[in-house]
């Protein structure tokens, strides 16, 4: 086999694993829309708030907040705590991704978790370039589509978690996460991260538990990179 064919084969590789994840994300759409809709808001402003932050848990929090009878101000401090993982995220990508002007906005609209994943899961910088860029348009596209399905049959939609569907972004990202564990270090990082982030779920609001573990692996790879310096 050439490396062309190698190269293709990556390529094919990743097509799939990115068309998967989008397909189990648009039908977790279903249940956003439905809820956005239950939770006080129009079709419209339930779509164009999939157009517009493009982060399901955020949005998920930010309906959840208004439906509860929270304020606004209130809903968008909670979606901004959740939305705060996406910057540690842009970060980690930017050097890898290398995208300046107009690109650089576009390319921050699809940092997400499951970009970030199969974007680090690649092997080399071209592919890991391939890799975000056919994934993040293939989410964007199926969790718009599946919001305004959702939203418009709200009456209809059965109860997302009877389905399975609030499992189905978490399995996509931990099958993602999984031959990462492999690398020398990463298991006692994983688990402290894991640890931290259990503990802190009976004391914090949602979301912070998450940026919590990312601190552990910030501060990690911090020491870790000291070290080697």
């Amino acid at each position: 086999m050439t490396a062309g064919d190698d190269t293709a084969a990556a390529r094919h590789a990743v097509l799939r694993n990115a068309a998967a994840i989008a397909l189990t994300t648009g039908a977790y759409a279903l249940s956003f829309g439905a809820v956005g809709v239950a939770g006080g808001l129009s079709v419209w402003q339930t779509c164009v708030l999939s157009l517009l932050m493009f982060s399901g848990g955020s949005q998920f929090a930010f309906v959840g907040v208004l439906g509860g009878g929270g304020a606004a101000g209130s809903a968008v401090s909670v979606a901004l705590l959740l939305g705060g993982r996406n910057a540690f995220y842009g970060i980690r990508l930017a050097p890898l991704l290398g995208v300046r002007g107009v690109r650089r906005v576009l390319a921050g609209h699809f940092v997400l978790d499951e970009t970030t994943a199969m974007t680090v899961a690649q092997g080399s910088t071209p592919l890991q370039r391939y890799a975000f860029w056919s994934t993040g348009p293939m989410l964007f596209a199926m969790w718009n589509l599946g919001t305004l399905v959702g939203a418009l049959g709200a009456g209809e939609l059965a109860d997302p978690r009877v389905l399975g569907m609030d499992a189905a972004a978490p399995a996509a990202f931990l099958a993602l996460l999984w031959p990462r564990l492999r690398e020398a270090g990463a298991v006692p990082v994983a688990l402290a991260g894991t640890a931290v982030c259990l503990a802190a779920v009976p004391f914090v609001p949602v979301g912070v538990p998450i940026l919590l573990a990312a601190g552990v692996a910030i501060v990690a790879g911090a020491v870790t990179y000291r070290r080697a310096s």
